[in-house]
């Protein structure tokens, strides 16, 4: 584990977009309140990407690990999710992630698929996109980070169309996929009562609809939430 426990002269920083204190909108977390960083960047370029302020030109400002560490804290909530763009193509974020585990919280890594998982921490949760053929991105997808996730982690599928549902099939039926199988519909482009059918017609019974709460309880824009 690699834990800095002392301020340095050249403090490590990472460009945050977004911090902000909300409840799990999707996840085996959903529900529970939880801390958020939003880090500036991503390696893909979905088709129906609803962080683009984050990953498009994005404003961000630099803070120092201590500083985020701190905000964390100050929140006295122990959930802590780190999202983005893509957590973990941002330098030093192994440090971060070891630095809070350390410090007691629950640390929630949402990835996108096309990034290895093998050196995450198996403390943490892995909620982890597998990019179906509507996001433009599936090309880009490492099926082997399947094998990496556990349990307690989970596999999403965001899908939008029917060639969506049969791409998410073919991959839970191919790898057994040991962790959470989430199919969560992108916002406007396909009804849940579509993915349930499918789910239970297609006898994927260990699978389970997924329904982002904070786009139901505030805009599907809405920002720091």
């Amino acid at each position: 584990m690699l834990v800095q426990n002392a301020k340095s002269e050249n403090p490590i920083k990472f460009n945050v977009v977004e911090k902000f204190v909300s409840i799990e909108g999707e996840g085996i977390r959903s529900g529970y309140p939880a801390v958020f960083v939003r880090f500036a960047g991503c390696n893909l370029s979905c088709s129906w990407c609803d962080t683009n302020y984050a990953t498009e030109n994005p404003k961000y400002e630099q803070i120092d690990i201590d500083t985020l560490l701190s905000f964390i804290a100050s929140t006295g909530i122990k959930r802590v999710t780190l999202t983005g763009g893509e957590p973990l193509i941002q330098p030093y974020i192994y440090i971060l992630i070891d630095r809070l585990i350390y410090e007691g919280f629950e640390v929630n890594i949402e990835t996108n698929g096309s990034v290895s998982i093998k050196h995450v921490p198996r403390d943490a949760i892995i909620t982890m996109d597998y990019k179906c053929p509507s996001s433009g991105m599936e090309d880009r997808m490492i099926v082997d980070n399947i094998n990496f996730l556990g349990q307690k982690d989970v596999l999403k599928f965001v899908v939008g169309t029917y060639e969506d549902l049969k791409s998410a099939e073919r991959i839970i039926k191919t790898f057994k996929p040991r962790c959470n199988i989430f199919f969560s519909p992108v916002f406007g482009k396909i009804e849940p009562r579509e993915i349930v059918k499918f789910l239970l017609e297609n006898e994927l019974f260990d699978a389970r609809l997924q329904l982002q709460l904070h786009k139901i309880i505030w805009s599907p824009d809405a920002r720091g939430v």
